[in-house]
């Protein structure tokens, strides 16, 4: 059964008619990954190490010390957590004081005349409110903040993942841009070598216009993709530049060339990853808060014992109005119970249902997709070794072919529509094989993305008053 199934507390159960029937959505975990068809070890946290790439690593602390995403989402975290511990003051009785002065001015008749009396008029209010815990009501709020909590901690977790995978992304994406930018540069020159030679041969009368106008077009074209290589080098930089939280300025450089990936071994299982993806513990969380939610809904239409105190006092001088004794003797206790609203009270605990439903809903379709993005980069990583190594190996040919051709070409036994031809393909067999490297090297970011990158899932949180709390809800 499903770890947010567990997590629900006993409580919680008498909102569901059939709680099993609610994750039934949700298959259970197998005990291996089905693209690899073994179950491997609990995954390393250390995973960047394996791109041998230490400028890479550098760039990915710069993103999460930096990123302004991470910063408001740690904010939020922050939020949730002083929610949390606010929450904690319900335990204790509120309180409130005032106190205010003033002067009323009276006419009386002094002498046959009427003058002006000034009197001083001081007052003071203390009230307190304090609301029993029953049926659990106050302890069932402050487990609703406490998963708003963790549910925040997890979305921290995972965007300090997501940011960790897009900045090595980037990187990666970075390396390709530049590596297909070098290629372009590489055909211009090989384009204007051969537009050299036609030219020589023109003028020894060997080959005619046509061959000398197709060499210069083919050399116009090699320039026109050196510049939309260019763009897209210095897109590609903006973006991971913007990662790191640093102006636009397509001022990042780097020489690294793109990893060459040892075969991928499957970590972790199925029912594994469930503990470690911090995305899925932000919704399994949410199970548990939607559960409460619906809790508080069916506690609402119960009885709530809350007593509440208003103190008061009054005189003529400060003294008089904040006098113990005085404020003593007007005390006032009060002893209040809710009026039913039983319409209301049902619509409202039938619509949390339907939230808590749906949170299932969501927690189990993000781990459908969770394990499918597993089963995606394990049957991806195969496959795109088979394209790097052929890829290879059409590129070492191909390379092979356009020197042959050059040559045949310069002997004149060929035209220069078949060296344009082979000039074309070597050209393509490259391109194809960086992106071949590159695509394997970001499915490997996205395969440790998906099984959870290392991240722990966030420790049970504690739902009885502590000395924190305490201090909380004095200060209230």
């Amino acid at each position: 059964m499903l770890a947010a199934c567990a997590a629900i507390p006993d409580a919680s159960e008498r909102y569901i008619d059939d709680r099993d029937a609610l994750f039934s959505t949700v298959p259970d975990a197998p005990d291996e990954w089905s693209a690899s068809g073994v179950a491997g070890q609990a995954p390393s946290a250390d995973w960047l190490s394996q791109f041998n790439d230490p400028q890479m690593t550098a760039l990915v602390a710069e993103a999460l010390a930096a990123n302004p995403t991470l910063e408001a989402r740690a904010a939020l975290a922050r939020a949730a957590q002083a929610r949390s511990r606010g929450a904690r003051g319900q335990w204790l009785p509120s309180l409130s004081a005032s106190v205010s002065g003033g002067s009323t001015s009276t006419g009386v008749i002094i002498g046959g005349q009427e003058e002006q009396i000034e009197n001083s008029v001081y007052s003071a209010n203390l009230d307190a409110s304090w609301e029993a815990d029953l049926w659990g009501r106050v302890s069932n709020s402050v487990a609703q903040a406490d998963a708003d909590r963790a549910a925040s901690e997890a979305d921290l977790a995972a965007a300090e993942l997501s940011i960790t995978a897009q900045t090595a992304g980037a990187w990666i994406a970075l390396n390709e841009a530049l590596a297909q930018e070098r290629i372009a540069q590489l055909s211009f020159e090989a384009r204007d070598r051969v537009l050299t030679i036609t030219d020589r041969r023109v003028r020894s009368g060997i080959s005619g216009p046509l061959e000398l106008r197709t060499a210069r077009s083919q050399l116009a074209a090699a320039e026109a993709t050196i510049a939309a290589r260019k763009q897209f080098s210095a897109e590609a930089t903006r973006r991971l530049e913007v990662l790191l939280g640093r102006y636009p300025g397509a001022e990042l450089t780097s020489t690294t060339e793109l990893p060459k990936l040892e075969p991928i071994t499957a970590e972790g299982n199925p029912a594994l990853l469930l503990t470690r993806r911090p995305d899925v513990a932000a919704l399994e969380a949410r199970v548990v808060g939607a559960g409460l939610a619906a809790e508080e809904a069916r506690l609402a239409m119960l009885p709530a014992l809350r007593l509440s105190a208003t103190a008061s006092g009054g005189g003529s001088t400060f003294e008089e109005a904040v006098d113990p004794a005085l404020i003593a003797a007007r005390l006032i206790a009060g002893l209040t119970q809710p009026l039913f609203a039983g319409g209301r009270l049902r619509a409202q605990q039938a619509a949390a249902i339907a939230q808590a439903e749906a949170a299932v809903a969501n927690y189990a379709g993000g781990v459908l997709n969770a394990w499918r993005e597993v089963e995606d980069a394990l049957t991806a990583d195969v496959l795109l070794a088979q394209q790097e190594a052929a890829q290879s190996v059409a590129f070492e040919e191909a390379k092979f072919a356009e020197d042959l051709a050059e040559r045949q070409y310069v002997s004149g036994t060929i035209t220069i529509f078949d060296l344009i031809d082979a000039q074309t393909r070597r050209l393509n067999a490259e391109s194809q094989f960086v992106s071949a490297r590159a695509s394997r090297a970001t499915n490997r970011i996205s395969y440790h993305l998906a099984l959870g990158g290392g991240v722990p899932v966030l420790p049970a949180t504690e739902t009885t008053p502590d000395a924190d709390a305490e201090e909380d809800g004095r200060s209230q």
